[in-house]
């Protein structure tokens, strides 16, 4: 399997542990607690023109397609975790700081696209920035185009 795409995609072990607390929130409290909803609605008579009902079913089927593709999805995925990784160099799941030619600093961890959150410096190991951080040392330069023009980072601290 080449690059980071493909069948299957990585996860951190915090991101996958995440996923997995959602889909039990979902199946062992959402779930329970809409049908509650929508049979106690149910009781009341008409269903046709009960917005409780009609609404508790809709969220019934939002949370079923969830729970479906969460448990599809943590099937697929193929857990890595950075630690023991070596310092010197970008893999999966590194926290790197960088700065930029004018002097700002911004760190980012380098995640899988299930667990992409930029603003809170979690970036997709397929995104333009982290695909070439990968393999980098400290100091290196790393040239990224961006939709508002080219921005060249040095890599200023690797930490797992």
């Amino acid at each position: 399997m080449s690059g980071f795409g493909g069948k299957h995609g990585y996860i951190t072990p915090e991101g996958y542990a995440k996923l997995e607390a959602e889909l039990s929130r979902l199946w062992n409290v959402e779930r329970p607690r809409v049908t509650r909803e929508v049979a106690d609605a149910a009781a009341h008579g008409d269903r046709s023109e009960n917005a409780e009902y009609i609404y508790g079913k809709r969220r019934l089927r939002e949370i079923d397609r969830r729970i479906q593709e969460l448990s599809k999805r943590l099937e697929s995925l193929e857990v890595l975790d950075a630690r023991g990784s070596s310092e010197e160099r970008v893999s999966f799941g590194a926290w790197v700081t960088l700065e930029d030619e004018d002097g700002r600093v911004v760190r980012y961890r380098i995640v899988g696209t299930d667990e992409t959150q930029p603003e809170a410096g979690l970036i997709s190991v397929e995104s333009p920035i982290g695909s070439q951080l990968l393999g980098r040392q400290e100091g290196d330069e790393v040239n990224v185009r961006r939709p508002i023009g080219r921005i060249t980072f040095t890599i200023v601290k690797i930490e797992y």
